[in-house]
């Protein structure tokens, strides 16, 4: 079963309001059980890494909420980079490593960009397209949910 098969019964499962699915098909066993949040799924099979679909362009407010009245809040505009997977997000390889990138960056379409551990597995997240990073919308070492933006990227 592909990453992406698996991201479709994810999405099946949330909208049909089942609570809980469990498929064990030939050495294959993967249990999705949802509940007041969202979808949660746990793979028996070394997982893939699956490149981010490109979504249209969105725009995120992120001016923070004591800003002066009079400012109007700046609102970064690019394609969010989405996690193909719920884990863990890290910015790096190691704590004593360097992010993988920075707001600002220039980024390649392959190039890595974070890492997400689940089950104990490091997937490398690679960017699917080349541009610069705009913002980072999550902190290193957060759990992260199927789907969630990570990242804006303004394309080239």
């Amino acid at each position: 079963m592909e990453i992406k098969e698996i991201q479709e019964l994810i999405r099946f499962v949330a909208k049909s309001g089942v609570s809980e699915v469990e498929i064990d098909k030939e050495g294959f066993k993967i249990h999705i059980k949802t509940g007041a949040q969202a979808p949660t799924a746990m793979v028996m099979a070394p997982p893939m890494v699956q490149p981010q679909l490109q979504s249209a362009p969105v725009v995120i407010d992120t001016a923070p909420a004591s800003s002066a009245p009079s400012a109007a809040p700046v609102a970064p505009v690019g394609t969010p980079v989405k996690a193909p997977m719920v884990g863990t997000f890290y910015r790096s390889a190691g704590p004593d490593k360097e992010p993988f990138v920075k707001v600002g960056d220039r980024v390649q379409k392959g190039q890595t960009i974070c890492i997400i551990e689940a089950m104990k597995l490091f997937n490398e997240i690679e960017a699917e397209f080349s541009g610069t990073i705009v913002d980072i919308l999550i902190e290193n070492a957060k759990p992260v949910e199927f789907d969630q933006p990570l990242f804006v990227v303004a394309e080239d």
